[in-house]
């Protein structure tokens, strides 16, 4: 049994390494970009007018003019116009081009219009006021999205204004979800009262989806021969798998030894923690195997605290540790690294705050309802007091 450090170490001494794909831009959100984005011409592209109104060059205003005669209208997405007369005006609309020889925006609620003719109603004008000037966002050629960037909405809008309708970015690594066990039947099914439906499952899917990952969910019942025969056929397809149960010490618990048959290197099994200890990690040339406990809660815990991390570090996602002040006294015994599950609040001071949350195990999954993380209290000590801060891992 090794240590939660040591576990973890080994852990992110694994990772996956992805290669690169093309991907439409609407299918692009949140994945990771793997090219450097630039503006392939200026940001606004040209003088662009910021309000409906009317404009005007600047020098008949500043030589006292304050009626001016409409030529015509500026609209957005229309080439521009010239204005023929110095002593005439256009009215332009929002997002148009500024008009050639005019400087300065004037809003139709600064002026008054009768046949023709605006009068301006204000006292002050700025030249360059409401104009967007050209280039002033971002020159052409100017870096735009960083490559290894995750993609969110405001990178996608940029994308879409460079033209870039596909886009390389990093392959979503296939990830297997595997839960085991004969009691356990599928959630649309009405259990025996000696069964239970499929929980694990859907919560390790909904975790990966939370973080922009995905998986397909098997499962296989306590057979030892089918075991083995499904196993090698999802190796042969996955990059990962997450395996839910049959990692123990029961007469069922086949999951180790059918994994060590199919050459699938063991690196570590038992952790001394506290929920999770069976927790099983190895690997082949392909797959990354992660063998979790079945219980609800040490399956939830084990994927926030090592999966989620080797996920992040597989695709070189920068991630900040987060801690937590203890709200009051808490006792472990045995000697071991113990995830206490916790409400986080504020105090009035700003701290952050974890609430112990009691519970009756780690088969306790509704008891993740009240919860919202787990304050990680190190192995070294049994007593553990209010105010003290540790490292908390989050999971809503």
């Amino acid at each position: 049994m090794i240590h939660v450090d040591e576990a973890s170490r080994i852990v992110l001494s694994n990772t996956f390494k992805p290669g690169t794909e093309k991907v439409k831009i609407d299918d692009a959100l949140n994945r990771i970009l793997k090219e450097e984005v630039v503006a392939d011409r200026d940001f606004p592209p040209f003088n662009r007018v910021m309000m409906d109104g009317i404009a005007i060059k600047s020098d008949e205003w500043e030589s006292g003019r304050r009626e001016f005669y409409i030529e015509g209208v500026q609209t957005a997405g229309a080439p521009q116009m010239a204005l023929s007369e110095s002593v005439n005006c256009l009215e332009v609309m929002t997002g148009a081009m500024l008009p050639q020889y005019t400087d300065v925006v004037i809003r139709y609620e600064d002026v008054e219009i009768h046949d023709s003719i605006a009068k301006v109603l204000i006292d002050e004008i700025t030249p360059l006021q409401n104009i967007h000037l050209k280039g002033t966002d971002r020159l052409e050629g100017e870096s735009l999205i960083s490559n290894h960037k995750v993609l969110s909405p405001a990178e996608i809008a940029v994308l879409a204004t460079v033209g870039k309708a596909e886009v390389e970015v990093q392959q979503l690594i296939k990830v297997a979800i595997v839960s085991t066990g004969d009691e356990l039947v599928s959630v649309d099914q009405t259990p025996n009262p000696y069964q239970i439906r499929r929980s694990n499952s859907h919560a390790l899917l909904a975790a990966l989806k939370q973080h922009g990952f995905t998986a397909t969910i098997f499962h296989i019942n306590d057979d030892e021969i089918t075991l083995k025969k499904k196993l090698q056929e999802i190796l042969n397809d996955y990059d990962a798998i997450l395996l839910s149960g049959g990692v123990s010490k029961g007469k069922k618990d086949y999951v180790p030894a059918a994994l060590e048959s199919l050459k699938v290197e063991k690196l570590f099994h038992k952790v001394a923690q506290r929920p999770g200890k069976p927790f099983w990690f190895g690997k082949n040339d392909n797959t990354t195997v992660f063998a979790l406990p079945g219980n609800p809660v040490s399956t939830f815990m084990c994927f926030y605290r090592y999966v989620l991390p080797w996920l992040y570090a597989s695709y070189e996602i920068d991630v900040q540790p987060r801690t937590a002040q203890l709200a009051e006294d808490f006792k472990v015994v045995p000697d071991l690294t113990y995830f206490l599950q916790v409400k986080i609040k504020r105090s009035e001071s700003g701290e952050v705050i974890a609430v112990p949350v009691s519970g009756r195990g780690s088969g306790d999954l509704a008891n993740l309802l009240e919860a919202d993380a787990f304050l990680e209290l190190p192995q070294g000590k049994t007593e553990f007091k209010a105010g003290e801060v540790y490292h908390r891992i989050d999971y809503r």
